[in-house]
């Protein structure tokens, strides 16, 4: 018995949950959760369904069978092994809180993710990285050789088969093509002082102007810098009392756990694009609660 979770987008129409449910049913499969939802704005039609292949009848027949359907509600359809961990390539540059944070939660499992390499323009964490016995790239980049270095990822990213690229405070801003050729499959992480407080020390200028709320936002790249759909956000409170200091520390664990969770809406097949928005599913409380941990 497989646990199995089918996604589903289409234009929204009478008839797709049943349909659905019916071929489902119809297969030996029996549904235990359920997500939908149907945005009159756009007139898309979004649907996440966890299930069991209770006759054993294969992930490859079921994924077969169910063409017919998605063929006739137009459906951007796919059904994934849910016991099967996806291939992640992360990547970073100086600052070293989320990656640590990363290994930690994938060292304990409750980021079940396969991590299969790091990719940085620095060697500052390749010590880190090989302790883990995690694949390390040392990637130069200079505004002379960026397209070299571009082609290099592109090539990692082939040669490990990665399904998710995480910029885990990688400092390099990636090119209109690279982004458009994985879209949909690169997260970035980010404090939500942009654009107000852009350039090196957003911190100190969040300080300088007695703000209140800090926090972070995790997006899919796109060419528009940090302008791509948010998959999750969150805010911690400041007061006159803290410094400049105390910002950046309390910032980095925002940014922390918010890409977690992003990375774990992800990889459960969570996340649906919905033009420059997307749309969410609610986790299960057992899973939601190990993402949130930290």
């Amino acid at each position: 018995m497989s646990d199995l979770v089918l996604t589903v987008a289409c234009e929204t129409r009478r008839g797709i949950v049943a349909a659905i449910s019916g071929f489902l049913a119809g297969h030996g499969c029996n549904i235990t959760d359920s997500a939908q939802f149907d945005d009159l704005a756009s007139g898309r039609f979004f649907m996440r369904v966890s299930f069991t292949d209770q006759d054993g009848l294969g992930i490859a027949a079921l994924r077969a069978g169910f063409m017919p359907v998605a063929a006739q509600f137009g459906m951007e359809a796919a059904i994934h092994d849910a016991t099967r961990p996806m291939r992640v390539l992360l990547m970073v540059s100086s600052f070293g809180h989320c990656l640590n944070d990363i290994l930690y939660r994938w060292r304990i499992g409750a980021l079940p993710i396969e991590i299969v390499g790091v990719v940085s323009n620095h060697l500052t964490y390749q010590k880190l990285v090989v302790n883990h016995d995690i694949p390390f790239h040392h990637v130069r980049v200079s505004a002379q050789d960026k397209p070299a270095a571009e082609a290099r990822l592109l090539e990692i990213v082939g040669e490990t088969g990665a399904e998710l690229v995480v910029l885990a405070r990688y400092m390099q801003v990636l090119s209109d093509r690279l982004c458009a050729r994985m879209a949909g499959r690169i997260i970035n992480i980010h404090h939500s002082f942009l654009p107000s407080f852009k350039g090196a020390n957003p911190y100190k200028q969040a300080y300088e102007r007695g703000v209140k709320l800090i926090g972070a936002t995790a997006h899919y790249v796109t060419a528009d810098l940090d302008e791509g759909p948010i998959i999750e956000q969150d805010t911690v409170r400041v007061t006159h009392a803290q410094s400049a200091a105390d910002y950046v520390s309390l910032g980095r664990d925002v940014e922390a756990q918010v890409l977690a969770r992003a990375i774990h809406a992800h990889i459960h097949h969570r996340v649906f694009l919905n033009g420059s928005r997307t749309v969410v599913f609610p986790a299960s409380p057992g899973s939601f609660a190990s993402a949130r941990m930290g």
